[in-house]
Parts: C-alpha cells; sequence; structure tokens
C-alpha cells in the first residue's frame, strides 16, 4: 500500500491535472470534470452532480478559498475522509507518479538557489518530509518548533528499538492487520480489500522495550516542560500520533490521555484516545473515549464538522466490538447523513443492518457504498450475503463471485460462497470454495469441517473422513466427534446395503401426521414437539434460558421509563430499538460480544418484528418484556407470574392488580404470533376492534395463557425440552440421521428401531419398515429406557409363571 507522503503526492498530481486556469482551486466546473473524470462507469445527471458539489463545497466550507473553489488541502481531506479511493481515482486517470518525480527536484533546486529565505525553507521541507505527513497538515499539524525536535528524537528512539529487536532472534513479530478508520487516514476496522498492513508486536518484556521506555518519559518530561499549556500539548500529541504510526498503541494511549488532561475540551485527543483503545481491545472505553470527541466537536461549532463523520463511523465500530448492533446502526446513517459520499459509513451501515437481519434495508445501503465504490469487495461480500439471506441465491452467486474477482484471497466471500452452494445441494463446488479458504488459512477449522461434510454430501466418503481427521487436529469440538461417529454409522449402513440392501432406495420415508400414534401420556405429540423445538431453538441462539426471569422482575422495578403517548393516544412506556439493546445488554451480560449479536439479531427478526409492525423504530418495553419472560430461565409458574407484573407495569393497567381483558388478549395473541406465527395473522386482525372494558385477574390470565388450543399449551413441552435436551443415550443412534441420539429417544413399540427428536418432529422413519401406522413412545434418558426395559421383562416373568 502507498505510504501517507506518496498519498499526498498522488492528491497533487489529481489537483494539478484539473487546476485549468492554475489559480491553486477547483472551481465548480473543475470539480464536476474530476468526479466525471474518476468514475468512468458510472453516468451522472446534472442534478446528481450538483448534488454532489454541493455538499462537498459545503461540508469543506474551511478549505473553500474565495471563488478559486477548492483547495488541494480541501481535496486531501476529501479523500482522507473516505470520499473517494486516492488509489484508485489516480489508476483510473492514467497518471504517472515517478514521471513527475523527476521533475520536482530540479524545480526544488531552481527555487533554492534564489535565495537565503527560499534555501531556509528547503530545508525545513527537507526536515518535515523525514516523518509523516499529519505533522504538516492544517488541522492535525505540529505548530512548535520544539514539537519538531522531540518528533526527530522519537523517531531515533523508535528506529533504535525497531533494530534491536529485529537482530534480536526476530522478537518484532508481524501478523496480518486491518488498519483503524480515523480522521487522518479514513480506515475502517473489519476485513478490508484495500487497505491491509502489517500489524507489528512489539516484545514488551525485554530490556530494550525497559530502556526505550524511560527514553520516551525523558520526552514527555520535555513536552511537560513546555513554556506553555499549547506547547505542551502540541508536544504530547505530536508523540502520541508517532507512537501510533509504529503500532506502540499502549504507549501512544498514554500520551493522548495527557493531552486530554491538558485540553479536555479539544476533540483530537478524546478520538485518538479512543482509536488506541479500540485496537488494543478495550471497547467499551474506547466508546467513552469518542462519545466525549463528540460533545466537544458538537459543542465547537464548525470547527470540528470535518471530523464529525469519523467520530460517528468510529463510535458505531466501538459498539460493534461491544456487540451493539443496533446501537452501532444509528451512528452510521448520523455519518452518512453528514457525509453522502463517505461509502464506508455506507458499507458498514449495510454490514450492520445485515447483522441485526434488517436485509432489505442492508441491501439499499450496499449497494449505495457500491454506486460510489464499484471496486468495494467487502461490500461486495456483505451484498451477496444479504441476497442469500433473502433468498436470491443466483444473484448472491454472481455477486459472492464478484467479491471475489475483486480480491482472490477474500475468506469471507469464499466461505460464505460455499456455504450458499450447500444450501444449494451443489456439494461438490461447496468443497471447492472451502478448499480455497484452507489454501488462505490453513487453520480454518469451520471450514475443514464444513468440506468434510460438502465432500460427505457429495458422496465422496473417504476424503470426508480423511477431512474431518484434519478438523480434529485443530481443534478437539463436540461436533467434530460427533461427526465423525456419523460418518462411522454411514459406512456400517453402506456395507448393509451391499450386502443385500434395496439399491438407490431412499434411507427414509416422511409419513403423515395421522399415522403416528403415542403410547403412554408422557409421550409428546409431533407437532407439539415441531413447535417447541423450535421455540427452543430461539431460546438456544438468544441464550435466554440461561438469563433468570427475575432479571427481567428487576428491569421494571428499578429502571423508570417515561411514559409517552402512540398514535392512538395510549399512554404507553415506550423505547427506541437501540435503547432496548441497552437492556438486553444488561440481561444477557454473560455473552460474549459476537454471541450477543447473533442474540439480538433472533430477538429482532423473531420478536422486534411483530412488536413493531409499523416500523416506527419504537417499541412497547411493558408488552416486550411480557413476551421475552415465558422463555427466560426460572420456573414455568413464575415466568408466568412475571409476564403478568410486565403487563401490570405498563401505564393503562393502574390499579395495581388487575389488568384490562383487552390487553391480555392482545398479550396472548402477539406470544402467539413470535412464537407460534402460523396461526397468529388473523388472530392479531381480530383482536384490534376489540373494546371490552373488563378486568382480569392474576388466575383468570393463567387460564388464558395455559389454554392448548388458543393460549400457550406449548408451555410444559417447552421445559421438558430445556432439562432434557443435552441427554445422551449411551451409544444409541437415529435409525434416520444416523447422528447419536441426544434429548428424548422415540423408540417405535412394533419395529423398535429409535429416532431422534428432530426426525420424529418431522415424521421421519426409516424407509425398511413400512407400517399402516407407527407407534412411538418417548424416553428422556436411557435410564428409563432400562426402567422400562426391567418393568416389560418382569411382567414378561409372571405372565409366563
Amino acid at each position: 500500500m502507498a505510504t501517507r507522503g506518496t498519498r499526498s503526492e498522488k492528491v497533487r498530481r489529481i489537483f494539478n491535472q484539473f487546476d485549468a486556469n492554475r489559480d491553486g482551486g477547483l472551481n465548480r466546473e473543475e470539480m464536476a470534470s474530476l468526479v466525471g473524470a474518476v468514475n468512468p462507469r458510472v453516468k451522472f445527471s446534472d442534478e446528481q452532480i450538483s448534488a454532489i458539489l454541493d455538499e462537498v463545497f459545503r461540508t469543506y466550507g474551511e478549505f473553500i478559498d474565495g471563488d478559486k473553489g477548492l483547495t488541494y488541502e480541501g481535496l486531501l481531506r476529501t479523500y482522507d475522509d473516505g470520499a473517494g479511493d486516492v488509489d484508485r481515482d489516480f489508476d483510473a486517470l492514467g497518471l504517472d507518479l515517478v514521471a513527475d518525480a523527476v521533475k520536482e527536484p530540479l524545480a526544488a533546486s531552481e527555487a533554492s538557489s534564489s535565495s537565503i529565505v527560499d534555501e531556509r525553507m528547503a530545508v525545513e521541507t527537507q526536515k518535515k518530509q523525514r516523518t509523516a505527513a499529519w505533522a504538516v497538515s492544517p488541522n492535525h499539524g505540529i505548530v512548535f518548533d520544539e514539537t519538531w525536535k522531540i518528533v526527530d528524537d522519537l523517531e531515533l528512539l523508535v528506529k533504535r528499538l525497531k533494530t534491536k529487536q529485529s537482530k534480536e532472534g526476530g522478537k518484532l513479530k508481524n501478523d496480518n492487520f486491518d488498519a483503524y478508520s480515523d480522521a487522518g487516514w479514513s480506515r475502517e476496522l473489519g476485513p478490508s480489500s484495500e487497505i491491509t498492513e502489517k500489524r507489528v508486536f512489539w516484545e514488551e518484556s525485554g530490556h530494550d522495550y525497559a530502556v526505550f521506555l524511560k527514553e520516551l518519559g525523558g520526552l514527555r518530561g520535555r513536552a511537560d516542560g513546555a513554556r506553555s499549556r499549547e506547547e505542551a500539548f502540541d508536544g504530547h500529541m505530536a508523540i502520541g500520533r508517532v507512537l501510533y504510526e509504529h503500532q506502540l498503541f499502549k504507549e501512544s494511549l498514554v500520551s493522548f490521555k495527557r493531552a486530554c488532561e491538558l485540553q479536555p475540551v479539544d476533540v483530537r485527543p478524546h478520538f485518538r484516545a479512543g482509536n488506541c483503545l479500540y485496537v488494543l481491545g478495550r471497547y467499551k472505553e474506547a466508546k467513552e473515549e469518542f462519545l466525549l470527541a463528540l460533545e466537544s466537536a458538537e459543542a465547537g461549532g464548525n470547527q470540528w464538522a470535518y471530523l464529525l463523520p469519523q467520530i460517528y463511523v468510529n463510535l458505531g465500530i466501538a459498539l460493534e466490538g461491544e456487540g451493539m448492533v443496533l446501537s452501532a446502526c444509528e451512528y452510521y446513517r448520523e455519518a452518512a447523513i453528514l457525509c453522502p459520499t463517505h461509502f464506508r459509513a455506507l458499507k458498514l451501515l449495510g454490514s450492520a443492518l445485515f447483522g441485526v437481519g434488517e436485509y432489505r434495508a442492508a441491501v439499499k445501503a450496499l449497494e449505495e457504498a457500491i454506486f460510489m465504490k464499484p471496486d468495494y469487495a467487502d461490500a461486495h461480500c456483505d451484498l451477496a450475503s444479504a441476497l442469500h439471506a433473502m433468498g436470491e441465491d443466483e444473484r448472491a452467486i454472481e455477486v459472492f463471485q464478484k467479491a471475489i474477482d475483486l480480491k482472490p484471497g477474500h475468506v469471507d466471500a469464499l466461505y460464505n460462497l460455499g456455504g450458499l452452494y450447500m444450501d444449494l445441494g451443489r456439494f461438490q463446488r461447496a468443497s471447492e470454495m472451502y478448499t480455497r479458504v484452507l489454501g488462505v488459512w490453513p487453520n480454518h477449522w469451520r471450514a475443514q469441517l464444513n468440506k468434510a461434510v460438502s465432500l460427505l454430501g457429495a458422496g465422496e466418503t473417504e476424503e470426508a473422513k480423511r477431512a474431518l481427521k484434519e478438523a480434529l487436529k485443530m481443534t478437539n469440538r463436540v461436533e467434530l466427534h460427533d461427526a465423525i461417529s456419523h460418518l462411522k454409522q454411514l459406512q456400517k449402513k453402506k456395507t448393509k446395503a451391499s450386502n443385500g440392501g434395496v439399491p438407490g432406495e431412499a434411507s427414509f420415508v416422511i409419513v403423515e401426521p395421522s399415522k403416528f400414534k403415542v403410547v403412554g401420556d408422557r409421550t409428546t405429540g409431533r407437532q407439539e414437539l415441531a413447535t417447541a423445538l423450535q421455540i427452543r431453538a430461539l431460546q438456544r441462539v438468544t441464550r435466554l434460558s440461561r438469563c433468570s426471569v427475575e432479571l427481567l422482575k428487576k428491569e421494571m422495578s428499578e429502571r423508570d421509563v417515561s411514559v409517552s403517548y402512540s398514535g392512538s393516544g395510549v399512554p404507553e412506556k415506550s423505547i427506541r430499538k437501540p435503547n432496548l439493546e441497552e437492556i438486553l445488554r444488561r440481561l444477557l451480560s454473560f455473552l460474549k460480544p459476537e454471541t450477543f449479536q447473533g442474540a439480538v439479531k433472533a430477538i429482532n427478526e423473531r420478536i422486534l418484528s411483530v412488536l413493531d409492525e409499523n416500523g416506527s423504530g419504537r417499541l412497547d418495553l411493558g408488552m416486550f418484556y411480557a413476551i421475552l419472560a415465558p422463555i427466560c430461565g426460572g420456573p414455568p409458574d413464575r415466568r408466568k407470574r412475571v409476564a403478568f407484573d410486565a403487563l401490570l407495569w405498563r401505564p393503562m393497567n393502574e390499579d395495581g392488580a388487575n389488568i384490562r381483558k383487552v390487553d391480555a388478549t392482545l398479550y396472548i395473541k402477539l406470544l402467539r404470533a413470535v412464537y407460534l406465527p402460523s396461526q397468529a395473522v388473523s388472530e392479531l386482525m381480530e383482536v384490534r376492534g376489540e373494546s371490552d372494558t373488563s378486568m382480569v385477574s392474576f388466575s383468570e390470565f393463567l387460564v388464558m395463557f395455559d389454554d392448548p388450543d388458543w393460549g400457550f399449551g406449548i408451555m410444559p413441552t417447552l421445559a421438558k425440552l430445556e432439562t432434557g435436551d443435552r441427554n445422551r443415550h449411551g451409544n444409541s443412534v437415529c435409525s434416520v440421521c444416523r447422528y447419536p441420539v441426544i434429548g428424548s429417544r422415540f423408540k417405535e413399540i412394533k419395529s423398535h428401531f429409535s429416532v431422534c427428536n428432530q426426525c420424529y418432529s418431522e415424521g421421519k422413519v426409516p424407509s425398511s419398515f413400512k407400517q399402516e401406522e407407527y407407534r412411538f413412545k418417548e424416553y428422556g434418558s436411557e435410564g428409563e429406557a432400562m426402567k422400562d426395559k426391567c418393568t416389560c421383562f418382569n411382567l414378561q416373568s409372571r405372565n409366563e409363571q
């Protein structure tokens, strides 16, 4: 990747190319020519060009020089803020950096010979070229001469440390590192197709590093001993920037924190401290620093307007680091509104929307980002994923392929395209994608496992075995042991089939529900189990079964929510989605950020989409708590009580003991709409017109809740799954899918085959057992099965006597 200095030179060449009248500025006509020339494949209308220019001239007003237009520094700033890609634009214009570099020294030598003053200027220019280009920028540059001396000395210290650590057994380690988005570089954190550097890991425990820190302390002392607070601030900011450039993030943070103490209301030190904290993985602290930067920027008027989009972007990224994707979306939107040409903000917004399951909005944002930057591989990858989620698989394949064409080693695109091929049953192509992933990332155990599964689907059992063994070398997760056991069972079945089985016969048949009969009161019906398994799957993804229902009760009693009025004039305690996400973070505080993101996505898709039917972004918090309570942890009776208390907590139920019948009815029907969606739409339509003013007590509410046909009578079955769906049944395997039986085992009484709860719920039986009807008995554990077997044996013995 080009250095920041090379980047400035390229911008200078682009500027000179379009400064037709050589007045040192780009007027609207010259800027229009530039926009059209760097986007040759895009046909802008006059209105679009005008809108773009209006936005540029408004956003970068401080860089507009009267009628001359946008200055060189202004154009550089637009690129720094992510409004364009310097390398792409430079190549699109067919400019030549080398040819120009030959001419510039001649011009410099002519200028330096003209006077003593010019000679001194040349010396200053050479000195400034020894450090990064940020030092001479109008907004972030070095102000005081003494600071230049500190920077020069610091560069020497870092160089000395780097040399010593490189010599001493290669202590200086490199790894792939995706650079971070900040105002100087305008880079986003996360997989990036265009901005990737080598991450440097310094050896911090040795003697050399200790000496470096001591000498660095001396430089900081010099900065603190400056003649004024402004000069001390300048010194610490410069030290922080140099250390950040060399990826000495911990030490850089110390300098930026000291600068914050010196000038608490200055945006820059807070912003840069936030960047350091993020790179160090301290996301919560990074968020707090960005919020301080935002507060200072908003209070500072137009002075910091150019930095606001980047603060919003980085604040969103920090929130994503904490798992707060709904909140991140808000800040990405703000960045895109302030700077409509900020393609990275649009890409991040699209990716975040995809992450919470809002696929149509994600597609729109990602398409806008690609419109502005057609070679944005990451945006193509996420767009393809969103299209696949919407069922547009053929288009998704094309877009994935485009991402791979732009960046052949794009791991996410290759891996996700493999998953898409798997979903379509194109197992050979899926295997090829996973092989390419492993070529880039050899220790990607999920790719290795999926490669094995795809090979199995393609009928290449031996190759699948080898792939599974390779995956086992990478990780010891239980999924791999189950997969290996599954392979062994398939091999046994294959052997039996070759010794007398019917060739070409399917391994199972799906039986209609009327032919499934249950034996005993404790055996769950097929349809009832299917519904409970779906709810249990939601519990697993959201981890809400690990969240005690008492925490919901605590939230209601300890957190005050203001009352607002809906469009119909009904008072309610409503809340915006990002604020609701904060409540969920407290309830699910035990989750890692990436797991919490998955939980929020599932809750948004299954629950919030029903409660926010008009798309306003606001939700009735009491109703949300009541909907959540039945799938939280705790005794079923207590969950029902908390659900009732949540309805009492709503402002329209003010007598403290009973709730309105219409609210109870609406709740039950919303509950069914969320967890039993196939029966929900017509029921919800029915309740809207009800005006019953009667009240319902808790005991009456329980009758409504437990109704098996019109309530949530599935609760006992769900509770049984919660306590027993991890039970293993020794060496028993499902006769249909051949996986070890986990959870309940359903044994067919006549033919004595057993199926797992998933195959039972789907009506699958082995094709070798064809009967008029199937009678199943459920065993929650192997102990129950043994007890039943002994009971049957005793009965048989008595009958024989």
